[in-house]
């Protein structure tokens, strides 16, 4: 890729996207060989979500995560003109690659569970797909800022579990995904 992209006016190397997700995209970018990641948020539409300032609600959501004490990455810099942020990279694997490939470990499961444990009291649930939760020396990242406030059908017991193995669900998305991923390759 090796594009440039800048944070209030400070010049990032884009090596490449991470992923793309309902409010951006994310990139692996590197300044002075230090690697971050650099979330430029999009207004794409999303049929099942609803978004006001999306920048704001990063910056808003963030605060809250931290202030609940769910392990998170830093967020290092907000540039609100150009709506993007730049946050610490979190290296390694998702959740969702290490249940695809049979690396799954429980101490995750009980990780996530502990989350739950802070969140639910402080009326706050994340988004528990698999894809927003990297393990790094042992310990369980919540990789996303995005959260909300509680509602008891959206919680880990209830959604997010259904994609942390190889359940129905995790392996019709994972099906789905590869259907939509040939269909961008033709």
């Amino acid at each position: 890729m090796n594009e440039t992209m800048t944070v209030n006016g400070k010049e990032y190397t884009v090596i490449k996207l991470l992923g793309k997700g309902k409010g951006g995209y994310s990139y692996l970018a590197e300044k002075e060989g230090r690697q971050y990641v650099l979330k430029q948020i999009h207004h794409e539409p999303c049929a099942y979500y609803q978004f006001g300032d999306k920048i704001q609600a990063e910056i808003h959501d963030y605060e809250r995560l931290k202030r609940i004490g769910i392990r998170i990455p830093e967020m290092l810099d907000v540039d609100i003109e150009n709506e993007r942020i730049l946050k610490e990279y979190i290296e390694g694997e998702t959740i969702f690659d290490l249940v695809l490939n049979d690396r799954m470990k429980e101490e995750y499961i009980a990780q996530v569970k502990e989350m739950s444990g802070l969140l639910y009291p402080a009326n706050t649930n994340i988004d528990y797909f698999p894809t927003n939760f990297i393990p790094r020396n042992g310990c369980l990242y919540y990789i996303d800022f995005e959260c909300n406030d509680y509602m008891e059908e959206w919680n880990f017991e209830n959604w997010g579990i259904k994609y942390w193995s190889k359940t129905p669900e995790f392996m019709k998305y994972v099906e789905e995904h590869r259907t939509a991923m040939q269909k961008e390759e033709q």
